[in-house]
């Protein structure tokens, strides 16, 4: 077999590349320990809380424990597809996905486990709209990609993960904890934590934004099915916002509908309008 290594050729590694500044950015900011976080004055927080108030937290925490669950499920032949092109920088920035979002399962777990304790099958919180795109899109997005390598299949993937899932899903979700933590200043451990989840995740949609921006310049020919992947998805998306509010009469928190599907569009338009750019050659 005809092998060639970069890293003991006069190539080297690309150090200026967008996956490797990002790489450097996960060597320094994404090792963090959910163990290392202290989750008792949390307890004490729940305890105090309404049933409702209670309910909406967990119903929120489920999304993201399973939507974590999910991608650290399903990631592996997106970084399997980089590795095969030869893409080692990408590669390498892409081996601390899986970490991470392992980690991120960990820590919602922790939550569950010392915050809640007991609890009842936190799959009811998964609607119709909830499944077509963690228990559906995801699942089949990405593993495409272990049989169809091609450019498209991986527009889809990356829309699907990068653009849907963590651009749209977890960001609102994340704006839906800082508002709710933070104007109460409860669950100090929790919010220490979206932090860091959060610094995780920007990562993520960076290096998904530069994934898609390449393959767009090289293979013009994708960018229908980016639009149509994003057009497909975003209105289960939303619909997993409007799904939450339609379980609460009136609302904990004093949360409002509108303030998080605004969000929603909001990213949603910010990714899209860079993709656009990409599209007219502004890589």
């Amino acid at each position: 077999m005809n092998r060639t290594f970069f890293t003991t050729t006069t190539r080297g590694l690309d150090r200026t590349s967008i996956p490797m500044r990002l790489f450097e950015k996960a060597k320094r900011f994404g090792v963090w320990n959910p163990a290392d976080i202290d989750l008792s004055q949390d307890a004490a927080d729940w305890e105090k809380m309404s049933a409702d108030e209670q309910r909406l937290i967990l119903h929120l925490t489920t999304l993201f424990q399973a939507g974590e669950e999910a991608v650290t499920l399903d990631l592996l032949p997106l970084i399997e597809t980089i590795a095969a092109e030869g893409r080692l920088e990408e590669e390498m920035f892409l081996t601390t996905f899986l970490f991470e979002e392992a980690k991120h399962v960990d820590f919602f777990a922790r939550f569950l486990e010392e915050v809640v304790g007991e609890h009842p099958d936190l799959e009811q919180f998964h609607t119709d709209n909830y499944r077509t795109v963690f228990y559906e899109a995801l699942p089949t997005a990405l593993g495409r990609l272990r049989t169809d390598r091609s450019p498209e299949a991986q527009v889809r993937a990356s829309v699907t993960y990068n653009m849907i899932v963590e651009a749209v899903l977890a960001e609102t979700g994340y704006h839906a904890y800082y508002t709710v933590l933070d104007r109460n200043r409860i669950l100090p451990g929790t919010r220490q934590g979206i932090v860091h989840l959060q610094q995780d995740e920007s990562r993520h949609i960076a290096y998904g934004l530069h994934l898609l921006s390449r393959l767009v310049a090289a293979h013009p020919e994708v960018w229908d099915a980016l639009e149509d992947q994003m057009n497909q998805l975003f209105l289960p998306a939303v619909g997993v916002i409007g799904d939450a509010f339609a379980c609460y009469d009136p609302m904990p928190f004093g949360l409002v509908e509108s303030d998080f599907l605004d969000f929603a569009v909001a990213q949603f338009n910010l990714r899209m309008e860079r993709l656009e750019r990409a599209r007219e050659g502004e890589v």
